[in-house]
């Protein structure tokens, strides 16, 4: 099995970016894991939310922003990677010119019912 990234259309996630499921068990067959591409404009910013049960991997591939992981913030760039344990609260936000690029990789998969929004402040 394979998926193409020409294939695959965008949505707009509960967090407030617009995602590709690029592999994902729901669609594609794979079992413990899902990945996905998240894009953010310029300007703009995922809400704050943790997930209970999954945790992810961020890795940025285009752009640059400000990544908010629990009580702490900082600069992120194309080449870097950040992991989020279960649990913490986070944030992305696009600070460039150009739109922030993200591959996803969730364990257990991704699945809106395991997003929990917070206030943002």
């Amino acid at each position: 099995m394979k998926s193409s990234y020409a294939d695959t259309p965008a949505y707009v996630t509960k967090d407030g970016s617009e995602i590709r499921e690029l592999m994902h068990p729901a669609v594609h067959g794979n079992r413990l894991q899902s990945l996905a591409e998240a894009t953010v404009a310029p300007g703009r910013r995922t809400q704050l939310h943790r997930h209970a049960v999954t945790e992810e991997l961020y890795h940025i591939t285009a752009g640059e922003g400000l990544m908010t992981l629990g009580d702490a913030c900082f600069k992120v760039g194309a080449g870097d990677t950040v992991p989020i344990a279960p649990g913490t609260p986070h944030r992305i936000e696009a600070t460039g010119t150009e739109p922030l690029r993200i591959l996803c990789c969730c364990s257990p998969p991704y699945s809106h019912e395991d997003t929990e929004l917070l206030d943002d402040e």
